[in-house]
């Protein structure tokens, strides 16, 4: 229904004492947006998640920058206590070997070349001496005798041995999977500057896993010695070379940087140093920090972080709820008095606590509203005086034009000359006269009923149709009009309706489009069709008029709006839209063109489930 029709219907409300208590009902989407409340709970939750998040990086970041550190540091210091300590060592076996190369006995043995001999008479200079390791070698470097603990000497062993002696600096001896620390003496006879070279003495320790982990003890770090793919003694359990592997790109370029190690799945912090210069093969000293127990310390602090965000997070949302309830129920309680402002209850309540804002905002909101209610007292007063002029308007002319025939009419019948022709020619248009009148009676009582319930029930649409035919063709605007009609089966077109008010509307339709100008020349013919399809029933009223104006078709479904005919009220189309709604459905102007112009009215079938909303019709046009 067009807004004047519902100023018009509030106007006579007004006048019944109802004005204002019935609203219009508006088609609105109303979005479900969130909550204050939750959207508070929200950001806080999202702010202390991520300080928590942002505290849990930062204090692990310097965590693990202070571990490495403090590692790397305690790793160089144990290197160079290492290597303080391996120094002190060999400077000390250097001193006895100097003393057993100087004993003349051992200066006797070495003058024959026998080596059976030199074999015999060494093993009691190794004896006494207690090395791991214990070797003569003539003046040409051939060893001759040569002495291990817990192990065979073999060709191989004897070749190192050689090839240690070959090596000025070299004081560590790979061999096979042994690792030895070694000090070679030369042997004079007479002094070392004038004297004869007669061979050489070779004394070592063993750098085993024993030793190792004595060294561990006194540097606190895990020390693995390696020789290309081959352990050769660490103070970590039994593991091979192919077990250790870096995951510090750094670490592996440059081996005097602390990088991250892997060995058998645990992660070592580890800086390494390499002896090959004073080795027969490659040799490389690792020495290494456990990291996963400062992993899991950190794990610990990370978790003590964790559970006191999640107190702060559960302090902060019963204290956001407490502080989010003083905020918002006002707001709440503001936007229901909105919402019932809306649906035509301005007495509802409005908040008058809450913060200064929502105070201010409440005061505002009771100012529009009392404003908006004397505004809209003195619209609808204006409305109403409108409405009622243009409707005096319209009716006076028309009840003045039916009042002058039977006026002027019923003075012909009080001649007694007039013949019986003429006297039933005068009672006919009295008889027009007075039906023109009854009808627009009709309308306006109608239009005034326009809003309240149907009665509905099965209905065929073919038929009413029929009827509203039959009706039209008795009235006197449509004498030299030819109508036709063409529709579907009843049954096709039964539909859950009022049957007086869809014959009354497709009647209107009909009799607007009889009254339709045409040119002087042109037959008036009127076609009416009527379609059923499974959700609706389809009714066209077709005439071969000259169209709607177009200045009036902004305007046409106004009640008292009518332009280019001689007779009507202007209700027709109005009453004929008000009804199609009314039953959920539409009237529309389909095709606008001179010589063709199509009303079409859809009403549903399914009618006892429609719910109708003024408003949701489109804009017509009336000719």
């Amino acid at each position: 229904m067009e807004p004047g029709i519902n100023s018009f219907h509030n106007t006579l409300r007004s006048e019944r004492g109802r004005a204002g208590a019935d609203p219009v009902n508006i088609v609105s989407d109303r979005k479900q947006g969130i909550r204050t409340q939750i959207l508070l709970i929200l950001a806080m939750s999202v702010i202390t998640a991520g300080v928590t998040l942002v505290s849990l990086l930062a204090i692990r970041g310097s965590l693990q920058a202070l571990i490495t550190q403090n590692l790397s540091s305690e790793l160089r210091h144990s290197l160079t206590i290492f290597e303080d300590m391996q120094t002190q060592h060999l400077a000390a076996l250097d001193r006895e070997n100097a003393l057993i190369a100087d004993l003349p006995s051992l200066k006797a043995l070495m003058t024959t070349d026998d080596q059976r001999t030199i074999e015999d008479g060494g093993v009691e200079f190794w004896k006494v001496g207690g090395y791991d390791l214990f070797a003569l070698a003539d003046r040409d470097g051939n060893v001759k005798a040569a002495y291990v603990k817990n192990a065979s000497v073999d060709a191989a062993f004897r070749s190192d041995l050689q090839r240690l002696l070959t090596l000025r600096n070299a004081n560590f001896l790979v061999t096979g999977n042994g690792l030895f620390g070694c000090s070679v003496q030369p042997l004079y006879f007479g002094s070392e500057t004038e004297g004869t070279l007669l061979g050489y003495v070779i004394s070592g320790f063993a750098v085993d896993r024993e030793s190792v982990e004595g060294l561990s003890a006194a540097t606190d770090v895990k020390a693995v010695f390696r020789s290309g793919n081959r352990v050769l003694a660490g103070s970590l359990p039994e593991i091979r070379a192919a077990e250790i592997s870096t995951t510090d790109p750094a670490f592996a370029a440059s081996m005097a940087q602390p990088g991250t190690l892997i060995v058998n799945g645990e992660h070592f912090l580890a800086v390494s140093h390499d002896l090959s210069s004073r080795s027969t093969a490659p040799l490389t000293l690792i020495e290494m920090k456990s990291l996963d127990q400062e992993e899991r310390t950190i794990r610990q602090i990370d978790r003590l972080v964790l559970v006191a965000g999640a107190l702060a997070l559960a302090l902060g949302t019963i204290l956001m709820l407490a502080l989010a309830r003083f905020v918002t129920r006002p707001l709440e309680q503001l936007a229901s008095g909105v919402r019932a402002f809306a649906s035509g209850n301005s007495t509802h309540l409005l908040p008058y606590r809450g913060t200064r804002e929502v105070r201010e905002l409440s005061a505002a909101f009771a100012r529009m509203r009392r404003e908006i209610l004397q505004a809209n007292h003195a619209l609808l007063e204006s409305e109403r005086l409108a409405t009622i002029g243009r409707m005096a308007g319209s009716v006076s002319h028309d009840l003045r034009h039916y009042l002058a025939a039977i006026y002027a009419n019923s003075e012909f019948l009080a001649s007694d000359s007039m013949p019986k022709a003429e006297r039933d020619e005068v009672l006919a248009e009295i008889r027009n006269a007075v039906n023109g009148t009854t009808e627009m009676l009709e309308s306006l009582l109608m239009f005034g009923r326009t809003g309240t319930g149907l009665r509905r029930s099965p209905q065929s649409v073919a038929v009413l149709a029929e009827r509203a035919l039959h009706l039209v063709r008795a009235h006197p605007d449509a004498a030299h009009t030819e109508i036709s009609l063409h529709s579907d089966e009843p049954a096709a077109t039964e539909a859950f309706v009022d049957a007086k008010q869809i014959e009354r509307a497709i009647y209107n339709l009909l009799l607007n489009a009889c009254q339709a100008p045409r040119p002087k020349d042109a037959s008036a013919q009127v076609v009416l069709a009527v379609r059923g399809s499974e959700q609706e029933v389809e009714i066209d009223v077709t005439d071969n008029g000259n169209g709607v104006p177009h200045n009036i078709l902004s305007t046409l479904f106004e009640p008292f709006v009518s332009e280019g005919k001689q007779k009507g009220s202007g209700l027709g189309l109005t009453l004929t839209q008000s009804i199609a709604v009314e039953h959920g459905g539409s009237v529309t102007l389909a095709r606008n063109v001179p010589g063709e112009t199509v009303f079409q009215m859809r009403i549903p079938r399914a009618g006892s489930n429609v719910d109708v909303l003024v408003g949701s019709g489109e804009h017509v046009e009336e000719k």
